[in-house]
């Protein structure tokens, strides 16, 4: 019998959205999923143009996600969703996947998890007792060459790690005036939108995922530094971080938005006792590997060497560059994996995946920046 494709629904990501494209290319990159369902808007009437403008059958489009959950749960399993992505902005996250798990419908959820630890906490709990997928798009875990460092790491290449210098300037709110109808920036400067931090949580909480799937590092403390400098701004748009990690390796973490002139440069450096290691993304098909006598070697994505979860996660041959939307398929493909099991009623794979317990300690890790820029003692420990 042939595979069919999945039947995905999505909340949020209509139109003028940036993320709910990326979102719908990444899942269908591999032909195993088609959009079939959303709730594609707060506004019932943008939601059903959202809905016309991509093709889907006006009856599965929802006014809300609430009655898209309950609708789409009613449907005979051939016919109803198999998965939904979640591309709202940041407080819609907890709400819209805590109703579809309990719908029975398994998730895949734009980061960060949720704007408050408990609710980060309630939903890793209900992902456990479902058995359902719940995927954390953290997409820059799939880059090949992410995966290659990963398994540097893991297989003692680098030694023990002392230290890890990451960082994720952006310069797009640098002079910006905040004005009504600025679509990129204006919810993530709201707390009651966007929780309490705006650029820590936004791109800092790459950095810190980055740095764990490929050290496998846990933090221990924190001392931050917070800053808005453009006026107005409710929350911050500068990050500065030292971090103590468990079993004494120590590391900076710098995430900004008002960068002048910086894109989208993440960037990563993990220094061990026997060797360093480099990744850029905006450079992702190469990894560097440097020795104590300065010698720096270049490794490519296309090389026959390289291991096998890196070789997986190359999509192109070599020479073609694998960019932003092959990582963030890499997500889907393996989420796509644990949520076949659970059609078929198996037990749940091993997926390479950001999941819940990524979601939490990307929660724990806000909360702990932002009650040391609050302390005068500065250092906080971080709680799970």
């Amino acid at each position: 019998m042939a595979k069919r494709k999945l039947r995905g629904g999505m909340v949020g990501g209509g139109i003028g959205a940036f993320i709910g494209p990326v979102h719908r290319m990444a899942a269908t990159l591999d032909n195993e999923a088609e959009y079939v369902a959303g709730a594609f808007s707060r506004d019932p009437k943008k939601s059903k143009k959202s809905g016309e403008e991509l093709g889907i059958d006006p009856s599965r489009t929802y006014a809300t996600y609430e009655e898209m959950a309950a609708k789409e749960a009613k449907l005979p399993a051939d016919q109803r969703i198999d998965f939904v992505s979640i591309v709202t902005p940041n407080n819609g996250h907890f709400p819209a996947s805590k109703t579809f798990l309990e719908a029975g419908i398994s998730v895949i959820c734009d980061k960060p998890m949720t704007t408050t630890l408990k609710d980060a906490k309630t939903l890793q709990k209900l992902v456990k007792k479902s058995g359902l997928v719940f995927a954390l798009t953290h997409n820059y875990s799939g880059y090949p060459m992410v995966k290659e460092a990963r398994n540097w790491v893991r297989s003692g290449k680098l030694g023990k790690i002392n230290k890890v210098v990451v960082e994720y300037p952006q310069g797009w709110m640098s002079g910006m005036i905040n004005t009504p109808g600025n679509s990129i920036g204006m919810w993530r400067m709201d707390p009651e939108i966007a929780g309490g931090s705006c650029c820590m949580g936004d791109l800092g909480t790459h950095c810190e995922n980055l740095v764990r799937y490929i050290t496998g590092l846990e933090i221990d403390e924190v001392c931050a530094e917070l800053t808005a400098f453009v006026k107005g701004n409710r929350l911050e748009d500068d990050g500065n971080v030292l971090v103590r990690y468990k079993g004494g390796a120590r590391g900076i973490l710098y995430a900004s938005q008002i960068s002048a002139g910086e894109e989208n440069p993440l960037a990563i450096r993990v220094y061990g006792t026997k060797m360093g290691l480099e990744w850029r993304q905006e450079d992702p098909n190469y990894l560097y590997l440097k020795d104590p006598a300065g010698l720096q070697t270049r490794f490519s994505k296309g090389n026959s060497n390289l291991s096998q979860e890196a070789q997986a996660a190359a999509r192109l041959i070599w020479g073609h560059p694998d960019g932003y939307i092959e990582a963030f398929a890499n997500i889907y493909r393996e989420a796509f994996k644990g949520i076949r099991a659970v059609i078929a009623g198996k037990k749940l794979p091993e997926c390479d995946h950001p999941d819940a317990d990524d979601g939490v300690i990307g929660v724990a890790f806000i909360d702990a920046l932002l009650a040391s820029n609050k302390s005068k003692a500065k250092w906080t420990r971080m709680k799970t």
